[in-house]
């Protein structure tokens, strides 16, 4: 089978093809079809494709049901990577600030333990995870159009930060434009792709329940972070409890699933006098400026210099208009 052929013809005609089409229409295709010509065109744009048939298309990928003919790569570095241990960690889009907090923190500790951590470069989860893991170790996306293309296009710097360190992969050629019915199929190679995924945020219809979906056909592991059962943004993952699915309390319940050792965490810095006082009032909950205040009995002044201090060390978050301690993630 020629796949790259297949590849392109599956884009051009907007069809899903798993092998060579015995159609007229493709046999015209691939007689006007110069394969050497596109490769130096992809390369010189700096992209590659790799077939399914080659040996270094990921195993995991080419073991499901449906595998691309192929995929396209932006990046350096090697497939290979994909021998690693490799999860998916994926979200709602219009995610809260602790799903954002929580993701970031499970993307940053899994890459740090060396997991290749994979999303769909999506907003929200899928933003937080990959600049999580940016900040320790490798991350892939997966597009759900052209790999020419960044998309949302508010992620184009972090594509380009990924794709220094790690890949960006879609089945689509250049050119290629986002459409609806492509972000599921995008999914199954974010779940196939992976040893294990990891919802942080969903509704109970989210297009995350999808990957999950194709996760479980394929015989992964499926894990969840629970959720404020008041939030519509949990009611999914929440499902996924009830259903089963491993609960993440920490990035070491996710090590723990898969074998992996949680790499040495640096010693967290000390602080005393306000800031520790400040510090051990937002423990327990996310609370406000003037929370903080009354349950210290400090100056405003004081908690506010406390507070500052506490960001600066990453020893707190500060988003919609609470305060946090920052998520550790690793237990």
């Amino acid at each position: 089978m020629n796949e790259l052929a297949v590849a392109l013809f599956a884009a051009r005609s907007g069809s899903h093809l798993l092998e060579e089409p015995r159609s007229a229409s493709f046999a015209s295709f691939l007689r006007g079809f110069d394969e050497t010509a596109f490769r130096r065109q992809l390369a010189a744009s700096g992209y590659r494709f790799v077939g399914r048939s080659e040996p270094a298309f990921p195993r995991r990928l080419r073991s499901i049901h449906d595998p691309p003919p192929g995929l396209f790569v932006r990046g350096d570095a090697p497939l290979a990577l994909f021998d690693r241990t490799a999860v998916a960690v994926v979200g709602a889009r219009a995610c809260s600030a602790y799903g954002s907090i929580v993701a970031t923190s499970l993307g940053r500790e899994l890459a740090a333990a060396g997991v290749v951590v994979v999303s769909g470069l999506a907003r929200g989860i899928d933003g937080a995870v990959h600049r999580g893991a940016l900040e320790t170790g490798t991350t892939v996306g997966v597009l759900g159009c052209g790999i020419d293309r960044d998309y949302p296009r508010a992620h184009a710097s972090l594509a380009v930060e990924i794709v220094r360190a790690g890949l960006i992969l879609s089945e689509y050629p250049p050119g290629v434009e986002p459409a609806p019915w492509r972000f599921p199929a995008r999914n199954r190679i974010v779940a196939g792709l992976t040893d294990a995924t990891v919802v942080v945020e969903a509704r109970e219809r989210s297009g995350a329940l999808i990957t999950v979906d194709l996760a479980l056909e394929e015989g992964r592991e499926v894990l969840a972070v629970p959720g404020e059962i008041t939030s519509a943004l949990s009611s999914g993952t929440n499902a996924l409890l009830r259903l089963g699915a491993t609960p993440v309390t920490s990035a070491a319940d996710v090590l723990d699933v898969l074998g992996v050792e949680p790499a040495v965490p640096s010693p967290l810095p000390a602080v005393a006098g306000p800031a520790a006082a400040v510090c051990a009032a937002i423990a327990d909950a996310a609370i406000t400026v003037d929370e903080v205040v009354r349950l210290t009995d400090l100056p405003a002044g004081e908690v506010a210099a406390a507070l500052a201090e506490l960001e600066l060390l990453g020893l707190v978050t500060h988003a919609d208009g609470v305060y946090r301690t920052a998520v550790s993630t690793q237990g």
